[in-house]
């Protein structure tokens, strides 16, 4: 059985508390895809407003980042166990403008998974190449880089991480990696789970796909036989996201 389908969308830094409610609004009023889990992350400032705004609704929410210690002199940051005290059930963390602009590392990315983990959140995990590396035939080479750091700090147990594969080349320029450059690179992260990860815990893993994502291209890529779901980013703003968490209908 596949594991069910997975849809992420992340507001990053857009939005105001208003235009926030009447996204979620739109979400809460429209029939949405029973089998499909759907899961928010509006700005960290956003948080306790939506969490109010989706009682009663299945739309669990995320934060788009967190920081693996749990206080201290860390100016404009938020921790995991803040994120757990809030309520708040997933985290996004080592997604590609984290990599890229505010240069994470794959080991801060790792030491940060695993401090989610111990704070019992969620992760939903973001690995992808450059355009750079696709070029030179290193995505899966760099994909399998980023999830060994991660692996090195969580070992057994990774039944709590989704895995989104954001080639870093698709996310906001309106490219797409073809449905075939997709599904090759989550079929080799299938075939390093089943290679690294505890046994049985690989075919449970979902691996989703997140760059430039749209109404247009959703079930094309959902149909898919290694593609388990979406990290929607400029469209989970509009309401075509009703349209791609309903992909599998």
């Amino acid at each position: 059985m596949a594991p069910r389908f997975f849809v992420g969308g992340n507001w990053k830094m857009n939005g105001t508390l208003s235009s926030g409610k009447e996204l979620i609004s739109t979400l809460t009023g429209a029939k949405l895809d029973p089998n499909t889990e759907v899961v928010i992350a509006p700005p960290a400032l956003h948080l306790l407003g939506a969490q109010q705004a989706l009682q009663g609704s299945k739309i669990a929410l995320a934060g788009q980042n967190a920081y693996h210690k749990a206080s201290g002199a860390f100016t404009g940051e938020i921790s995991v166990s803040q994120l757990q005290d809030a309520s708040i059930p997933w985290v996004i963390l080592g997604h590609s403008e984290r990599r890229t602009l505010f240069h994470e590392s794959d080991a801060d990315v790792a030491e940060k998974t695993a401090a989610a983990l111990s704070s019992n959140l969620s992760v939903i995990l973001c690995v992808g190449e450059t355009l750079e590396q696709r070029e030179a035939n290193e995505s899966i080479n760099v994909v399998v880089r980023q999830l060994d750091a991660v692996l090195s700090k969580v070992p057994q147990d990774w039944s709590k991480i989704v895995v989104a594969y954001e080639p870093v080349w698709a996310i906001g320029t309106g490219k797409v990696a073809t449905p075939e450059q997709a599904e090759e690179v989550h079929a080799a992260i299938y075939k390093w789970a089943g290679e690294k990860l505890p046994k049985g815990q690989a075919e449970d893993l979902r691996v989703i796909y997140g760059g430039s994502v749209a109404a247009k291209n959703c079930k094309e890529l959902a149909n898919k036989p290694s593609i388990h779901g979406f990290l929607v980013g400029g469209a989970s703003l509009k309401p075509e996201f009703v349209d791609i968490v309903n992909a599998k209908l």
